[in-house]
C-alpha cells in the first residue's frame, strides 16, 4: 500500500506567499496538499483559495475564524477519514516561512520513524530575526525546560511531522488556537512519544508582519498550564504560611514533645497539602492517571517536605531566635518548593 503523507497548511487571510508555496509544492510533486481556510473574508481572500483549488489543492472551509488549533484538527480529521495508507501529515505555515526542501526533510524523517513527532527547528541565534520572535521562542523553550523538563529548541515551529496515531489523540486535545501546538508538545511526554528535531532554514519575510500570533494574548494561552501550576503552588504556600502562623500563636506556650514549630508545621502542611493535591490533580494535570496512585506518591512527598521544613525552620530559628518563625519559614519553603516541583513533575504526575 502506498505511503501517504499529506501537507497541511492552515491559512487565515493569506496573501500571494501562499500561492507561491503551493506552486513550489506542485513542482516538487507533493500530493495531497490540504489548505484550511480559517474563516477568511470571502471578498478579500476568496481569489486566493480559488487559485488553490485550480491547482488541485483540497480546501477545507471554516465559516468563521476558529484558530490554528481548530484548523489543524479539521485537517487531521479529514485526512484520517479520507486516506488509506496514511503514515501521518506534515504541517506548514502559509506565510512563506517554510522552504519546500525543509518540508521534504520533515516528511522523510516522519516516514523513516512514524513513532516520533518531527519538528523543523530554526536557529534563533542568526542575525535578522525579528526581536519578538527571538524573545518568544527562547523564553518558551526555557520555561518549558524548567517547568516540564523538555528540551526543545523551537517550541513554536509550525513545521511538524505528525503520525496518524498521534493525530487521533490530538483530535480531542484542548486548545483551539496557538496553544494547541504547545499542548501537542506536552502530550509527547505523557504518551512517551520521542521528538526528532530537524534543522531548517530560518526565514522571516517582511519582519513576519503577516503572522497572526499575538505576543501577549497568545502567550497567555500557551503558558496557561504553567500559570495554573504556579498559582496552585503559591496559593497553597499562602494557606500554609497563614495556618502555620495561627498555629504557632496557639501552641507557642503549650508544652509539646516535638516542639510547637514542628507541630504547627505538621498541622498547617496537612491542610495545605490536601488543598494543593486536589487543585493539581483536578485543575492543573486534569486527573488523567490513577488518582489513588498519585495521592500515595504525593503523600510520601508531602511528608518528606513537611519534615524537612519543620527541621530546617527549627534549626535556623534556633540560630536566630529574634526572627519571627514565619520569616524563617519563607526562604526555607522557597527552596523546598523547587525540590517539590521537580519531584511532582518527574514522579507524582509523570
Amino acid at each position: 500500500m502506498e505511503k501517504i503523507v499529506p501537507v497541511i497548511i492552515p491559512a487565515y487571510e493569506p496573501d500571494e506567499k501562499l500561492i507561491k508555496l503551493l506552486d513550489e509544492l506542485a513542482s516538487e510533486k507533493f500530493s495531497p496538499v490540504i489548505v484550511v481556510n480559517d474563516g477568511s473574508d470571502k471578498e478579500k481572500y476568496g481569489h486566493i483559495y480559488d487559485k488553490a483549488r485550480e491547482m488541485g489543492v483540497v480546501v477545507l472551509e471554516h465559516a468563521v475564524n476558529m484558530g490554528k488549533g481548530r484548523a489543524l484538527k479539521s485537517a487531521f480529521n479529514y485526512c484520517l477519514t479520507q486516506y488509506e495508507g496514511l503514515v501521518g501529515v506534515v504541517t506548514a505555515d502559509s506565510d512563506g516561512q517554510h522552504a519546500v526542501e525543509d518540508i521534504r526533510k520533515c516528511m522523510d524523517a516522519l516516514i523513516e520513524d512514524p513513532s516520533a513527532l518531527v519538528l523543523g527547528v530554526r536557529d534563533f541565534n542568526q542575525e535578522g530575526i525579528p526581536a519578538r520572535s527571538v524573545f518568544g521562542n527562547k523564553t518558551t523553550s526555557k520555561v518549558m525546560k524548567f517547568l516540564v523538563g523538555m528540551s526543545i529548541s523551537d517550541t513554536q515551529t509550525g513545521l511538524r511531522g505528525i503520525s496518524a496515531e498521534f493525530m487521533k489523540f490530538l483530535l480531542t486535545e484542548k486548545g483551539e488556537r496557538f496553544e494547541f501546538e504547545t499542548n501537542m508538545l506536552l502530550d509527547t511526554k505523557e504518551l512517551g512519544i520521542k521528538i526528532k528535531e530537524i534543522p531548517i532554514r530560518t526565514i522571516y519575510l517582511e519582519e513576519n508582519r503577516s503572522s497572526h500570533f499575538n505576543p501577549i494574548k497568545d502567550s497567555i494561552r500557551i503558558y496557561a498550564v504553567f500559570f495554573k501550576f504556579l498559582v496552585s503552588s503559591l496559593s497553597s504556600a499562602v494557606v500554609d504560611i497563614v495556618l502555620f502562623s495561627v498555629f504557632c500563636a496557639m501552641f507557642k506556650n503549650v508544652p509539646v514533645a516535638i516542639g510547637y514549630i514542628m507541630l504547627s508545621t505538621i498541622m498547617a502542611r496537612v491542610i495545605s497539602a490536601i488543598y494543593n493535591f486536589l487543585i493539581n490533580y483536578k485543575v492543573v494535570f486534569k486527573g488523567k492517571g490513577s488518582g489513588l496512585r498519585a495521592a500515595v506518591r504525593y503523600l510520601a512527598l508531602a511528608v518528606c517536605i513537611m519534615l524537612l521544613s519543620g527541621f530546617l525552620v527549627s534549626f535556623f530559628h534556633g540560630m536566630i531566635p529574634r526572627l519571627p518563625e514565619a520569616v524563617v519559614k519563607i526562604p526555607v519553603d522557597c527552596v523546598l518548593f523547587l525540590l517539590s516541583f521537580f519531584v511532582q513533575r518527574e514522579v507524582v504526575y509523570k
